[in-house]
């Protein structure tokens, strides 16, 4: 048998060629957030909401331009080889918050189109002429570079997971009492966090599956009137995010499915987590700050959901935490 072997160059092509990606997706978005601060209306219809607070608006996009800046930094961090020397806490928490903030695009965006492509009805400007929240190309600029900064950095943080900490969740679940060492305690802990995370979902999972459906319980008055198909996409979208998070928080702390990889909770609870807390934290923040219409003032169970959220990713998150931290599994780096 014949080994073929791999040239330097190759194995270090694909790296840098995701690392471009990532780093050339976020320009569209840096660049109109940059102008907007600077006073600049492209894409910005005459009559939209972002006009008329100024303030909030320049401190909003002040943020989301260090957010997706973060993106280009995570970039070099995954590929550079002083990247292998950073602290896994300084890595994973950011890259868990731009898992979280950009699998929910990522997954969202192509199906709305989808689904308005059969026929539905979509609210990405909030509505049309005078009254739009943002032109149309704004939103398939913006949200494409999303989804090509999250498919890059995605490859570059699996290889980079890969190579550092893959051999903590190799074989299957059935294996982990046989090669980690969990104190009765420790077991215990795992159990209660999952079943508290998994009774608190019921309850933004609940409003979720409530308002996927058509009910108005708990809304605000501008909520309901933007109530599109696209609308309807993200509710049933935000279920199936608790429902990953809850599902890989319980399969790590029971470790009932013996035939199931290890990776395959791990992923669920990552991802998951992510998606609920990071959005809830957002979409919190959102309706909290530069609201002066009551028709848009946040109604107590819709900040009730996302705080919620909130609780149950960073719950589920601690799951994952725990794991690693497991005495007979410390990364060796």
């Amino acid at each position: 048998m014949t080994l073929t072997l791999v040239p330097a160059t190759a194995r270090t092509a694909v790296p840098r060629t995701l690392r471009a990606i990532a780093i050339l997706a976020c320009l569209p978005y840096l660049s109109l957030k940059i102008a907007w601060i600077a006073g600049s209306h492209i894409g910005i219809p005459e009559g939209s909401s972002l006009l008329q607070h100024r303030t909030a608006m320049i401190f909003a996009n002040s943020l989301t331009v260090l957010m997706d800046a973060c993106v280009i930094v995570l970039a070099l961090l995954l590929t550079r080889p002083w990247g292998l020397r950073t602290p896994a806490w300084l890595l994973a928490l950011p890259m868990w918050a731009a898992t979280g903030l950009l699998t929910p695009i990522m997954a969202g965006f192509p199906l709305q189109l989808l689904v308005k492509a059969l026929g539905g009805s979509s609210n990405q400007g909030s509505s049309s002429g005078s009254d739009a929240f943002l032109d149309d190309w704004v939103f398939g600029v913006v949200y494409t570079g999303f989804i090509l900064q999250g498919l890059a950095l995605g490859a570059l943080f699996v290889r980079y997971a890969r190579d550092r900490w893959g051999h903590l969740w190799r074989g299957r679940i059935g294996d982990l009492p046989r090669t980690r060492a969990r104190t009765r305690t420790a077991a215990k802990n795992d159990r209660r966090t999952g079943i508290t995370a998994a009774l608190l979902a019921l309850a933004p999972a609940t409003l979720h599956l409530l308002w996927a459906t058509g009910s108005t319980l708990g809304l605000n008055e501008a909520r309901i009137e933007q109530r599109t198909t696209d609308y309807y996409v993200l509710e049933a979208l935000d279920i199936g995010y608790l429902a990953a998070a809850v599902a890989g928080g319980l399969l790590i702390a029971f470790r009932r499915a013996p035939a199931l990889p290890v990776k395959v909770p791990l992923a669920l609870g990552w991802l998951g987590s992510g998606a609920v807390a990071c959005w809830g934290g957002w979409l919190l923040f959102a309706l909290l700050v530069g609201v002066d219409d009551i028709a848009e003032r946040p109604t107590a169970p819709m900040l009730l959901t996302y705080a919620v959220q909130m609780i149950v990713g960073i719950l589920v998150v601690t799951l994952g935490v725990r794991f690693f931290k497991d005495p007979a599994s410390k990364d060796p780096a």
